[in-house]
């Protein structure tokens, strides 16, 4: 009996001391796992910060600030924070509700000054009794030039210096977060104006010749006529469409055919075409008249000035992670010298055709720009000519990018 209770207490010292390593090896394991509290901090804090972030960089706005404040308050560590623009408050989290004529009062000198300003309870005053509000600090919101906006961070105490600085530091980064926002909002605006600048391109001789053309055809083929009329309506819905920075390749494609169909109408078997398309980048997102203009190019600078016949060429093939594209006429060409000055100056003063050139060198510099703006500088449009040797125009599009969303 004594041998076996011997026993038993020696496996029950044994599973101790195995449940006492297996302890020691988890709780050691959990230390390497566990950060410091310095580091738990720094994450807390970005933590929030992008969270504040995400609806600072759309503008400030009821909606955004609607959003962001509670985060901007969690950062400062005050007792209530409301964020203020130049018609009045926005937004509020915490205390201070009922000193909103107070707060936005001085928001708005604060605005109109672009100066913070730490208030105290003489003038914060209220006749109840158990108001908990006894400062503020109020720090603009700097705009591109003046402060849009303001920042208010309510006190349940005199404004400690701790308060002051993390509501200035909070204001300076949320000031920048707005200031992205109108960065993105310029952007946009540029882009829409480089696509109108591109439809205002479009020349009034293609619009006489097109309709010229079609003309020529309505006693002699009747349904030819017909057909392009139809097509040319279509060319032009498609060109000054309102909506959508962006397009898919199979929807650009789809208007230069239409525009080819009308030019071989004019020009007749002077005009030869060849395509070369890869079906799997038809679904990938261009800008919008980013590869139009090069093909009017083409038409325009490769056939018109070339006597006989000259020949189109459009490639667009699959290369990985990216989509290539060429656009290549056998026409005229130029001299790479006068290409280069007439990219930098906009217009070639030694052109023999100024107008043409004109139109021809803002239709390159507007897509390269507009490649660059939104890809990177490694995308823009890489122009090969010569004089007599014609032009090829090539670019690299990527397949998947983040700015790109696609609509027809």
């Amino acid at each position: 009996m004594r041998a076996n209770l011997s026993a038993a207490l020696a496996v029950v010292a044994l599973v101790s001391a195995l449940g006492a390593a297996m302890f020691a090896v988890v709780r050691l394991r959990a230390r390497r796992s566990i950060a410091t509290a310095t580091q738990r901090a720094t994450y807390d804090v970005l933590h929030t910060a992008g969270l504040a972030a995400d609806p600072l960089r759309t503008g400030l706005s009821a909606t955004a600030a609607g959003k962001a404040v509670r985060h901007l308050r969690t950062l400062v560590g005050a007792a209530g924070l409301a964020l203020f623009d130049a018609n009045g408050l926005l937004a509020l989290d915490g205390r201070g509700g009922h000193h909103g004529e107070q707060l936005a009062a001085a928001a708005r000198r604060a605005i109109t000054s672009d100066r913070s300003a730490v208030l105290g309870q003489s003038e914060l005053h209220c006749d109840r009794v158990d108001c908990p509000v006894r400062g503020a600090v109020v720090a603009p919101l700097a705009g591109p030039g003046r402060a849009t906006g303001a920042l208010v961070a309510v006190a349940d105490d005199h404004p400690a210096p701790g308060l002051v600085q993390a509501t200035l530091e909070t204001a300076h980064w949320a000031s920048t977060q707005l200031a992205l926002a109108e960065l993105d909002s310029s952007r946009e605006r540029l882009a829409r104006a480089e696509v109108r600048a591109l439809r205002a391109q479009i020349s009034p001789h293609f619009i006489y010749n097109a309709l010229t053309a079609i003309a020529s055809f309505v006693r002699t083929d009747p349904e030819r006529a017909r057909e392009l009329i139809l097509e040319f309506a279509e060319f032009t819905r498609y060109s000054f469409r309102a909506h959508g920075e962006f397009t898919t390749l199979a929807e650009e494609l789809r208007s230069i055919d239409r525009y080819l169909t009308i030019e071989r109408a004019r020009f007749g078997d002077r005009l030869q075409v060849r395509l070369q398309i890869a079906p799997e980048v038809l679904p990938v997102g261009v800008p919008f008249l980013c590869l139009q203009p090069l093909v009017e190019n083409a038409v325009r600078h490769g056939l018109s000035r070339k006597p006989g016949t000259g020949m189109v060429s459009i490639e667009a093939r699959d290369a990985g992670a990216e989509c290539h594209i060429t656009v290549e006429d056998d026409g005229v060409g130029m001299d790479p010298a006068v290409l280069v000055a007439g990219l930098a100056a906009g217009d070639p003063e030694s052109s023999a055709d100024p107008v043409e050139d004109s139109g021809q060198h803002v239709g390159l510099s507007n897509v390269d720009e507009r490649l660059r703006s939104v890809f990177g500088d490694q995308y823009g449009l890489v122009v090969e000519t010569g004089v007599g040797s014609g032009t090829k125009v090539s670019m690299r599009i990527p397949k998947f990018h983040r700015h790109v969303r696609a609509s027809a």
